[in-house]
């Protein structure tokens, strides 16, 4: 029997992220799903919009002999032939189970490394993200379950319940945000451990309210490039490329991350930022404000949106909201600011404008709801 709540989601991903249009061509790109009703769901659904459907079925258990066996030649042909497919494509929709969401961890570095220069730089970075209407979700799983700390049905429920909000509202709600940002120069960020300051001043400001990311709820911008001083210090652990990352600290000057450390994978993180010279500059800075998401299950597609939080990205930026940094890396890290996790302060120019997690301008009160 198929469950509702999967077809309402497969809406969402075709009708409001997508907008698939009759004659349009779609990438559906699956991993590791413990299932196919989702996938079956939006093939239907974007060939009752008159779109075309292609359909990528992915294990990660088989990417992992790929990417730690492969060479350069080897790499740059599977690079080469996934490029050739989304040059087609108008659209993408990339769902990712998680099995085992340590598959990677034992992938060296530096194959790795060869990875992402020669499949996700000239796929992902330099085609999907400019040049097609791109959505990216998770699909619940076991191990997902496991990792936001709940049973496999109480996180489902969390799971279907966040990721079919009512994201036409969301967006009418982060839209006095975004003019403010628009109006700021410096930005001072204020935490235990943090204290930073950069500017965004003339850098385009984009709201997400389920275009891209499902869930979603941020609005983002990036800092001038050169701009950061001072130092963070993040409080959200993060996976990236199989391996796990905790308390993370960054030292700026004049944009650049000079000093990186965190618990026990210090050499790995100098590593990827040392991966080109993007890297030890920042990509994008955004205020999470999906007051749904509570707490950090080290998977970023969520922690990303928590309510309260911020993330602030070394790598590449995004050509909606572009500082002119470029990088094969793009890592969103984060910081929550709420009470729980040690509080905190955003200053836009001279003036307080959250606290706590909580924005304080009357007109912003509606990113309150639901913080707690």
């Amino acid at each position: 029997m198929k469950d509702p709540r999967i077809s309402a989601l497969a809406d969402v991903l075709i009708q409001h992220s997508c907008q698939l249009q009759a004659g349009e061509k779609i990438l559906i790109e699956a991993f590791d799903l413990p299932e196919s009703n989702l996938v079956c769901e939006l093939v239907e659904k974007a060939r009752a919009v008159g779109g075309l459907p292609v359909v990528s079925w992915k294990s990660n258990e088989i990417l992992r002999s790929l990417y730690a066996s492969g060479d350069k030649a080897s790499l740059q042909l599977v690079g080469e032939l996934e490029a050739n497919v989304m040059q087609q494509m108008d659209a993408y929709i990339g769902i990712r189970g998680a099995a085992n969401s340590d598959q990677f961890a034992d992938v060296p570095g530096e194959q790795m490394d060869l990875m992402t220069e020669s499949i996700w730089q000239p796929v992902h970075i330099d085609i999907r993200v400019p040049k097609t209407k791109w959505v990216v979700l998770r699909y619940p799983t076991h191990s997902m379950a496991q990792s936001a700390r709940m049973s496999t049905a109480a996180f489902e429920d969390f799971f279907f319940d966040v990721c079919t909000a009512d994201y036409a509202a969301m967006g009418v709600a982060q839209e006095p945000l975004k003019e403010l940002m628009l109006a700021t120069d410096e930005v001072h960020i204020k935490s235990p451990g943090t204290d930073l300051k950069f500017s965004i001043k003339e850098i385009p400001v984009v709201p997400c309210s389920g275009g891209r990311n499902i869930p979603d709820g941020e609005v983002f911008t990036a800092p001038v490039r050169d701009s950061l001083n001072g130092v963070i210090q993040y409080n959200a652990g993060s996976r990236y490329q199989g391996t796990v990352f905790e308390n993370i600290r960054f030292e700026f000057k004049d944009g650049k991350i000079i000093d990186a450390t965190c618990t026990g994978q210090t050499e790995r993180l100098n590593e990827i930022l040392d991966t080109d010279p993007g890297a030890r500059y920042i990509g994008e800075w955004s205020l999470g404000c999906n007051n749904r998401v509570k707490h950090p299950m080290m998977d970023t597609l969520f922690d990303e949106k928590i309510g309260g939080s911020m993330h602030l990205t070394p790598g590449n930026a995004y050509d909606s909201a572009d500082n002119g940094n470029r990088s094969r890396v793009h890592w969103d890290l984060v910081l929550i600011q709420t009470p729980e996790y040690g509080g905190g302060e955003i200053w836009f120019d001279g003036k307080l404008i959250r606290e706590n997690g909580r924005f304080l301008p009357e007109n912003l009160q509606p990113l309150n709801v639901g913080l707690g």
